[in-house]
């Protein structure tokens, strides 16, 4: 079973309905609406987990319409739903175990947690304005800045 389809099973215990939809714009990849995720059609199922985990997370923490991204309150509803996905997806925790798995860059890190490329740099440069330069968990220290390092702390 892969990531997409772990994702889809939570998502029907969480009473969320997932469905494959072709829409008119290339620019949206899926859409939350009242207990209905629906997901860009022709996608890999990488690209349709991480989207999936946004949109759960739209369900998670988000209320109301929050498509006009000119407000301030949609914008900090959006960052919360992908802060969500990338904890879903990635987590701290899965930063450190991609390093104790052996990966060496970024792309060895995604192919790891089966998460895109964008999605990776996307949740580290959230990790980044939250953590600042890093952040120490147990007995590891991860760094944001310059870029992603892992290392454990002796």
């Amino acid at each position: 079973m892969n990531t997409y389809e772990r994702l889809q099973e939570e998502a029907c215990e969480d009473g969320i309905e997932v469905v494959d939809y072709t829409f008119e714009s290339d620019r949206i990849k899926g859409l939350y609406c009242d207990g209905v995720v629906a997901i860009k059609k022709d996608m890999d199922s990488t690209q349709k987990a991480c989207t999936l985990a946004e949109e759960m997370g739209h369900h998670h923490t988000s209320v109301g319409k929050i498509i006009d991204m000119e407000s301030a309150q949609n914008r900090k509803q959006e960052r919360q739903a992908r802060l969500w996905a990338y904890n879903k997806q990635i987590g701290l925790q899965g930063l450190i175990r991609a390093y104790e798995a052996g990966c060496q860059n970024r792309y060895e890190v995604a192919e790891y947690l089966e998460v895109t490329n964008e999605f990776l740099a996307e949740c580290i440069e959230c990790y980044r304005q939250k953590y600042g330069v890093g952040t120490t968990v147990d007995n590891y220290y991860i760094m944001f800045i310059p870029y992603l390092a892992v290392g454990k702390i002796e």
